[in-house]
């Protein structure tokens, strides 16, 4: 059974708590920018934001968010389905309360068969849940489709692509496609930072199956390539012609261990 409310797991964690820390917080994050663009989708990071929450807030501070969002996001815990979709009720945040979009949810099942309703798969997960604040913060009035993937074929995050791309196209106004990721995992910095290039060169080329080669190839350890192989190809469908690499930072960058990084990549596609 998809349960009604998903209440919080990292508050406290992640991000502050409290909800007027967590929101000046992410206002912090979210730099002025001179002009704001109406995305296909992009992609952020999704670690404690004292690491990770300056990229991820680069990204948002450059979207107009619209009313409608689809966020997917890698299955760190190993609970649930391999495609655990959520279509039902609310995510709770100390911000408040953001509703599933219901009908886009039900549209994507229906498209794509493989995708099961499971809230199991979400009830501990991190990485969609740091996201919400952000887009709360820039928008009182949005709902979303919550997505967890456990598989890495490709062949499967392909096809979700382009079922999300025709299900997106149906609709008659824009929803953004969030691919919630980190990047190369506790390697040291110079070796991070290489790596993590190489992934990041295939994103910018709008390129998914070259992604996953080179993450398969370079054993490029990014939590999320499966969310951005499926972002990046609903994008092509959907008519993405660029990519911007908004923000690239390590986690040595702030605690000052080059030894063993993580790498955060925050990325804009339009």
């Amino acid at each position: 059974m998809e349960s009604t409310i998903r209440r919080p797991a990292v508050a406290g964690r992640f991000y502050p708590g409290d909800a007027s820390a967590l929101l000046a917080d992410v206002r912090s994050y979210l730099s002025p920018t001179e002009k704001t663009v109406t995305a296909i989708g992009c992609v952020v990071p999704h670690a404690g934001y004292i690491y990770s929450g300056h990229v991820a807030g680069a990204v948002f501070a450059r979207l107009n968010i619209p009313r409608r969002c689809i966020v997917l996001c890698p299955n760190h815990t190993g609970m649930g389905q391999p495609l655990a979709i959520m279509s039902a009720g609310a995510w709770e945040t100390p911000l408040g309360r953001v509703p599933i979009d219901s009908s886009l949810a039900d549209a994507l099942k229906k498209r794509f068969s493989l995708l099961i309703g499971d809230a199991d798969a979400h009830r501990a997960e991190h990485a969609i849940e740091v996201e919400l604040p952000f887009l709360q913060a820039k928008s009182r009035n949005f709902t979303f489709v919550p997505i967890a993937l456990g598989t890495g074929k490709f062949d499967v995050l392909e096809n979700l692509g382009q079922a999300i791309a025709d299900v997106v196209k149906a609709e008659t106004e824009p929803v953004l496609v969030i691919a919630s990721s980190d990047m190369n995992h506790y390697e040291n910095d110079k070796i991070t930072r290489v790596k993590d290039h190489k992934a990041i060169d295939r994103i910018l080329a709008l390129d998914a199956r070259g992604l996953f080669d080179v993450v398969m190839n370079e054993d490029i350890s990014m939590c999320g390539f499966g969310p951005t192989v499926a972002m990046l190809t609903a994008g092509k469908r959907l008519g993405a012609t660029s990519a911007e690499l908004v923000k690239y930072a390590t986690s040595g960058d702030i605690s000052g261990d080059r030894e063993m990084v993580v790498g955060y990549a925050g990325i804009v596609v339009s």
